[in-house]
């Protein structure tokens, strides 16, 4: 048991830190309790969050006990991971707005029955002021300033509050008092992680058998195939959106994106992924065929086989009533600005023209309105629309 657990546990993870310590807490044949950390900062959990959900129900399925934390606290102060400067503050009604929608939305995924929610603000805001002295005292600033973001603010003088600097500290804090045996987070999270298992290796004299393991995962990107997928930048896909919207935002990721989206949110292996791959390079398989197909199994996910068939059904009937010509010639593109693109596959006549209609709102990529003229279409293949009678195809190469 022991074993196959440890194969099922490293399936898809960027990073284990502990796992002799881990294979030794699962040969104890103990329940561990397993937490992960969700910061409220706004009412949708997204699919970049689903990737450390399922992990969790890796882990409620092999017998564990799973702690969902919503971090109502610590939201109030704002993860500093990644970010060039400081975060504006939420206040605590904003935060316990969105960790009402937290609570209904996680259940899609895991078990209600074997899933311990905790708010962080059951500790957190009961510590004494010598409480919190005594605690952020066990970590020194130099030690702070070798993690990444702040080191880059400091150096660029971009103020860093000293909120910041006691934002990892309370997440740590929260894996004392929870006696968590296994702290899972993306690979952006590592800095925080490792000050669980810095504080309950103080709290227990150095004791190593009772630190956390922590488990790194792969973030996603969002639509935009940039940057991670955030809810503050508004580039997800909430896992509350509907059946319909979810479809539509997976349709319209680029091909490459989409199998990025296929590695990290779909149930099919990597040898299976490895053919799909091959007939699509090979032109055996349409790459919209695939978004569809990803996007039936994400929305049975959320929802159910019968309505991901029903979004698909309704996609594609909006592709017909549009009357896109079959058989329509791809024109393979370089990248280039996107008026320059339609002067180039011939939808306008000129590029002033071009961002004229495109300020109208008159373009369409994969259905969707584009009204920004500095909008970049990513490697990949696009139906563009202008008004109601213009259609082209592009391939656009790297």
């Amino acid at each position: 048991m022991p074993i196959k657990s440890i194969d099922i546990i490293k399936k898809g993870t960027d990073e284990i830190i502990g796992e002799d310590l881990l294979i030794k807490k699962l040969n104890s044949g103990k329940p561990l309790v397993i937490k992960a950390g969700f910061d409220p900062t706004a009412p949708d959990l997204h699919l970049g969050h689903t990737i450390l959900l399922n992990k969790l129900k890796q882990f409620q399925d092999l017998g564990h006990k799973i702690i969902f934390l919503i971090g109502d606290f610590t939201a109030t102060i704002g993860d500093p991971t990644g970010k060039t400067e400081l975060r504006p503050s939420l206040s605590m009604e904003q935060v316990a707005e969105n960790a009402e929608t937290y609570k209904s939305q996680v259940f899609k995924l895991l078990d209600a029955k074997k899933t311990l929610i905790k708010f962080n603000s059951e500790w957190l805001s009961n510590l004494s002021a010598a409480d919190l002295i005594e605690i952020i005292g066990s970590y020194s600033v130099a030690r702070m300033l070798e993690r990444d973001d702040f080191k880059k603010r400091f150096k660029s003088n971009k103020n860093i509050s000293i909120k910041e600097f006691i934002y990892p500290i309370l997440q740590g804090y929260d894996s004392v008092v929870l006696n968590a045996d296994v702290e899972i987070g993306g690979t952006d999270q590592k800095f925080n992680l490792l000050m669980g298992r810095y504080l309950q290796s103080i709290k227990n004299e150095n004791n190593e058998d009772v630190k956390q393991v922590v488990i790194t995962l792969p973030l996603l990107e969002g639509l935009d195939g940039v940057k991670k997928m955030s809810k503050s930048l508004s580039n997800y896909i909430a896992i509350d959106d509907l059946p319909s919207e979810i479809f539509g935002k997976i349709m319209s990721i680029s091909d490459d994106l989409m199998w990025r989206y296929y590695e990290l949110l779909s149930e099919i292996d990597h040898k299976e992924l490895g053919k799909l791959k091959k007939a699509s390079n090979e032109n055996k398989l349409n790459p919209r065929d695939l978004k569809m197909d990803l996007g039936v199994e994400i929305v049975s996910k959320f929802y159910s086989l019968e309505e991901a068939k029903k979004a698909k059904d309704e996609f594609k009937s909006i592709f017909q009533q549009n009357k896109i010509p079959e058989n329509i010639e791809t024109i393979d593109v370089d990248p280039m600005p996107l008026p320059n693109l339609l002067k180039h596959v011939g939808l306008a006549p000129s590029t002033s023209e071009a961002r004229r209609l495109i300020g109208q709102k008159a373009l369409k990529i994969d259905d969707h309105v584009v009204d920004s003229i500095d909008y970049e279409l990513k490697k990949g293949s696009y139906i563009l629309k202008l008004g109601k009678k213009k259609f082209a195809q592009v391939n656009v190469k790297k």
